[in-house]
This record gives C-alpha cells, sequence and structure tokens, in this order.
C-alpha cells in the first residue's frame, strides 16, 4: 500500500511523527505484522525443535515472542526519554541468537530447564547493551566491513543447517528421515513458491513471500494428511505466558559471554538499520541516536529474557516496507507492535503456528538463512582482498564456524567453561574475526590508516611499490595505469588530501588521446556482464531494473556512443532516481564533442572521488574533524 496525496503531514510536523487516522494506523501496522510474522515465528519454532522442547510449550515461545516484539517495537518506535530512537523501527528476534542459544540449551542437557541458562545469558547481555550504548560508536571502528561481512556470512552459513535439519524432519513423529522423498518435495515446493512469487510479483507481495510460501505449503500438507492441528483445538483461546515460566534464570559465565558477542554483532547490525532508515524517511541520525536505539534494544532484550524469549534487534524486512509503501509514520509501527501484543495473547493462534509441519518451515528456513549469508557476502563485496590480511580474516573466520558447526563435538575436547565458545560456529567465528581484526589493523599500527577502509597506513602507501599501488588504487580510475602512474610520481603524500588531489590532478592534465582512453574504460551506463548484473557498479539501482526500464537505458546509451564515439558516463550516486538519470543522458546529446568529452571527465572525476572515499578512511581530514566537533555537541 502507498500513502494518497491527502496523507500530506501538516505543516511542521515531520512525517516520521505524524499521527494519522486510525483505520490507516490500523491497516498499515497490520501490513508490518504479516511482512514480520513469518520471520519472527521462526525462531522460536527451530529453537524449540532443537532442544527438544514439548508441543504445549512452544505455543508458549511463540505468544512470548510476539508479546515482547511488540512490546520491543512500542519501545523503539515512541521511545521515552533516552531509550528509543523514534524511527519506524519494528524489531524482532535476531537470527543470530539462533545457534548459540541451541548450543547453550544442549550444552545444559536441552529440555525447559535448560532454557534457564539461556534467559540468563540474554538478560545480561541485554544488560549489557543497554551500558555500552553511549560508547558503542567508539567501538565500531573494530566493527569494519571485513569482519561485519564475515560474522554475517557466518551466521547465515551456520543457520543453514538448521533449516536444513527441519527439511529432513518426519512432521509425524519429529525424527530425522532423510530418504523420504515426501519430505523433501514439501521443503523443495515451499522453495519453489517462494522463488516463484519473487518472480512473478512486485511491491508488498514479494515481501510476504516467505509467509505466503508457508501458508501455501501448509495447505498442501493438510489436504495430504501431514499437517496435524490437534493442538489448536486443545489451545485456549486467551492465555498469556507469564515471566520466569521455566523458573528463574541461571548465569553461566561462559553462556553470558557468548551471548554479549552476539549482541555486539546485532548492535552493529542495529546501527546501519537505523542510518538507513533515517535515510529513508529524510531524518538526521545523530551519534545520540544510535546511542538511544541501542539502549532500546538492551532493555528489549532484558524484557525478552523475563518475559521468556531472546535478543531484539530491527527486522530488516520491515525497513524496506517503510521504502517500498513510502509511509515514514513512527506511529505505523507502534500499532505494529500494539496488534503483536494482542496477538501474544492468543495461544490458539500461536497453536495454528506451531503445527506448521517440519519439511514446508525447513524449506522456508533455507531460504531466511541463505539470505542473511548473501547479505554478507554483498557487505563483503566493499573488501579490499588483495590485502592479504583481509583474506586471512575471512577465510579463518569461516574455516572455524564451520568446522564447528560440522563437528560440535569439537567442544567435548575443551576445558570446561571454554567449551560452550566451542559448542557453536557463530560465537568461535565471530572470535576469530574480531581479533584477527584486532591483531592485524589495531596492534602496533602508526599514522592514519588509508587504503582498504583503514587497513594500510600512510606511511605504507608512501613505501609501496607501483605495482602495489597500482592493485590498491587502479579501482579508482577503472584500472587504467596513467593516472595512477602519474599520482604515483607525487610521493611521498603529506597527508589524505594531497593523496587526493594527486589522482584529481592527474586525470584532469592527461593528453587529449589518454583522456580518450580513460573515458572509453569506464562501462557505458546500460552496459552488463554475462550474468546480466550491471557493470555501471557506482550505481546499485542499476542492478535491478525491470525489462522496460533497461530498455530505455540501453537505447539511451547505444545513442549516445553513437554521437560522441564513447560510453555515456554518469555519477549516477548524485543522481539516485532513474528517470533523473535518463534526463540528465538525453539533455547531454546536443552537446559538442568537445564540450561532451569535458562533462565525461568531470564525471569521472566525481566517480573517482567517491571511490576514493570508499577506499581510504579519513579520506576527508576537515570534514571528519568538523563532524567530531559536532558531534561534542549532541
Amino acid at each position: 500500500m502507498t500513502p494518497s496525496a491527502n496523507n500530506t503531514p501538516s505543516q511542521g510536523v515531520h512525517p516520521v511523527d505524524e499521527v494519522l487516522a486510525f483505520p490507516k494506523l490500523a491497516i498499515y501496522g497490520f501490513q508490518h505484522v504479516v511482512a514480520f510474522y513469518a520471520g519472527a515465528v521462526v525462531v522460536p519454532i527451530l529453537i524449540a525443535s532443537a532442544i527438544k522442547l514439548p508441543h504445549e510449550d512452544l505455543i508458549k515461545l511463540i505468544t512470548a515472542d510476539m508479546f515482547t516484539c511488540g512490546i520491543a517495537s512500542i519501545i523503539q518506535a515512541v521511545g521515552m526519554a533516552n531509550i528509543g530512537v523514534r524511527l519506524p523501527l519494528l524489531q524482532g528476534v535476531t537470527f543470530a541468537s539462533v545457534s548459540p542459544v541451541i548450543a547453550i540449551g544442549l550444552a545444559h542437557g536441552g529440555g525447559a530447564h535448560s532454557l534457564l541458562h539461556v534467559y540468563g545469558a540474554v538478560i545480561v547481555a541485554g544488560a549489557f547493551t543497554f551500558a555500552i550504548a553511549p560508547i558503542f560508536v567508539k567501538l565500531l571502528r573494530f566493527f569494519p566491513p571485513v569482519v561485519t561481512g564475515t560474522l554475517i556470512t557466518i551466521i547465515g552459513l551456520c543457520l543453514i543447517p538448521v533449516g536444513a535439519s527441519q527439511a529432513v524432519t518426519n512432521p509425524h513423529t519429529g525424527q530425522h528421515d532423510p530418504t523420504n522423498i515426501r519430505w523433501l518435495l514439501y521443503a523443495a515446493a515451499t522453495i519453489a513458491i517462494i522463488v516463484a512469487i519473487q518472480r512473478l510479483f512486485r511491491g508488498f507481495v514479494a515481501t510476504v513471500a516467505v509467509l505466503l510460501g508457508l501458508v501455501l505449503g501448509c495447505a498442501v500438507a493438510y489436504l495430504l494428511g501431514d499437517m496435524n492441528l490437534d493442538q489448536v483445538g486443545r489451545a485456549e483461546v486467551l492465555g498469556f505466558t507469564q515471566p520466569f515460566l521455566f523458573g528463574m534464570p541461571k548465569f553461566d559465565v561462559a553462556a553470558c559471554a557468548t551471548m554479549v558477542i552476539i549482541l555486539l554483532i546485532t548492535s552493529v547490525e542495529s546501527t546501519g538499520s537505523t542510518l538507513a532508515t533515517g535515510e529513508i524517511v529524510g531524518k538526521r541520525i545523530k551519534v545520540a541516536d544510535i546511542g538511544n536505539a541501542l539502549r532500546a534494544d538492551g532493555l528489549s532484550t532484558v524484557i525478552g529474557g523475563v518475559f521468556n524469549s531472546f535478543p531484539y534487534t530491527a527486522f530488516s524486512e520491515n525497513v524496506g516496507l517503510v521504502r517500498l509503501t513510502g509511509v515514514k509514520s513512527r506511529w505505523v509501527v507502534a500499532a505494529a507492535g500494539g496488534i503483536m501484543i494482542v496477538l501474544g495473547f492468543l495461544p490458539k493462534v500461536a497453536a495454528v503456528v506451531s503445527s506448521v509441519p517440519n519439511p514446508v518451515l525447513g524449506g522456508a528456513a533455507l531460504t531466511l538463512f541463505a539470505t542473511v549469508a548473501v547479505i554478507g557476502i554483498q557487505t563483503l563485496g566493499k573488501v579490499d582482498f588483495t590485502d592479504h590480511r583481509n583474506l586471512i580474516i575471512v577465510t579463518t573466520s569461516l574455516a572455524l564456524a564451520l568446522w564447528v558447526t560440522n563437528y560440535p563435538d569439537i567442544a567435548k575436547a575443551m576445558p570446561s567453561g571454554v567449551d560452550l565458545l566451542f559448542g557453536s560456529g557463530i560465537t568461535i567465528g565471530a572470535i576469530a574475526a574480531l581479533l584477527l581484526n584486532i591483531v592485524f589493523f589495531h596492534l602496533g599500527a602508526r599514522g592514519p590508516r588509508v587504503a582498504g577502509a583503514g587497513t594500510i597506513t600512510l606511511d605504507e602507501v608512501n613505501t609501496m611499490t607501483g605495482e602495489r599501488f597500482a592493485e590498491v588504487f587502479g579501482h579508482v580510475v577503472q584500472g587504467v595505469r596513467w593516472p595512477v602512474e602519474r599520482a604515483f610520481e607525487r610521493r611521498p603524500f603529506p597527508d589524505t588530501a594531497a593523496l587526493r588531489a594527486a589522482f584529481q590532478d592527474a586525470l584532469l592534465t592527461g593528453s587529449s588521446e589518454q583522456q580518450l582512453e580513460l573515458i572509453r574504460a569506464f562501462p557505458s551506463l546500460g552496459a552488463e556482464d554475462e550474468a546480466g548484473r550491471a557493470l555501471a557498479i557506482d550505481h546499485v539501482a542499476l542492478s535491478n531494473l525491470d525489462d522496460d526500464d533497461r530498455s530505455d537505458v540501453v537505447e539511451l546509451a547505444t545513442a549516445y556512443g553513437r554521437r560522441f564515439g564513447f560510453p555515456l558516463v554518469i555519477c549516477a550516486r548524485e543522481t539516485e532516481r532513474l528517470d533523473r538519470v535518463l534526463r540528465n543522458g538525453w539533455s547531454r546529446m546536443d552537446n559538442s564533442p568537445a564540450a561532451e568529452k569535458a562533462f565525461a571527465l568531470i564525471e569521472i572525476a566525481k566517480i573517482a572521488n567517491y571511490r576514493f572515499s570508499d577506499l581510504v578512511a579519513d579520506a576527508n581530514p576537515i570534514a571528519s574533524a568538523l563532524f567530531s566537533r559536532l558531534n561534542a555537541f549532541q
């Protein structure tokens, strides 16, 4: 759904703070709940299955999950004092907690009793997150893309076996039955339905593809007699899962340390979601806002531990829904929170959800967890792998994580207390990535870090060979040698500004033939590789064009190439909408070749400038100093 024209907020009221009419709040809020529901309930179902909880306890976990998700969303969206960022951020249990929670539960014998150690760790980790919120921004330097990308990839890869286990579990006996083609077909059909919906539909329907896949998969299973709804009839119409349902929490040092690490990871994720949402709704995010968001995560996680749930973070699906619908009001998320609280009092709804056959759930879980891994891979795409240190961090962390995931009995060889850290691939992978990043890039480093998102010092740049300099900085100018060689001749660089200026001067002082070589090295706006991915990588939107838009881009680029003899180059980062990109390109068709060559060089200079900023930490020291001064007053 998209807001109509008469939804324009009152003058002076930011769209985020606009209180919509009750019917709209209810409809838009319910839309958020639908988009959120499948991902929300998968977590307690997978945990309950892994630690062998009885079905009636699973129903209570689901109602507790919905109840605390509602509270967490209201805390984040409505806010109180310095808690809550007051943005349309819907909160849910993080997938990152699934594997560690299962590991903690199994390390303490499984069953309901093991959850006491889980909830003790959740409460401690939530309190820790709340306490460090004001200083967490200073810790972000320990979480560059090489660390966060590795951690997110590990989370996805380590969770995939959990979904795979569900996909081959007999829904009648609860036992693994991988040779039964019936369960394989259920899981494969669920995946096929999700893929088909993503391919055939756009907009809101595509965002709820997993939910629709679960619903259709369950419908088929029910018709074939493989979905048992007896628990629905026995469940109460109204009910409430009381705090500390399984008893008072127990505090195990290793379990608490594991959960604290997971909360640090999700704090980075929450920071990214907060910044992304602020950009979507057009609201400036200050350092204090990040702290408020993390306090809300910490408080919500403590509440989750009390009310029999798990750690909380913003759900990325719902961040995407805000962008998709254009509904920016935080009160819509508050309304969604109210709906979830109501669902927390409806055991029959939870009983229906808990009756989803294992293979159907496994198929949906496989797609969800694989998506998490892909997000991590996308993050790793920002990493400079020509620097062997980044390569060592990723490969070592992945190897340890998958080693422990595939052979969890390794933990039995470890001393007491250390064994739990090796009981989860996510935990050991996270520890490895964090420690290796500190060892390689923070211990003994001197001088301002520059290339590779802070991985190479300025002193190292000044002592590089020409070949190494070209490897690191060649991408800035699309691999063309002469600008890199000219910039290299300007060594030593006293600061990052001088390094940037060396590239800028090189671009604009080349001969006419050299400049044409440079322009022709850049891909034309409509160019794609063999896999259909846009080569104009400085504009992400070009990777997701439909057939009509792609045709418009190719038509423009072809006409431009015929007219001027070199490709159309536009710095699309400064032009977010495709229609503006097209308008810009067509308006340049009347230029003379000489004038258009100058325009193309200016666009290339802009692209190179952005790429330099991506590659070089503290790339703009004057702006960095200014923002540091501004942050001191926030």
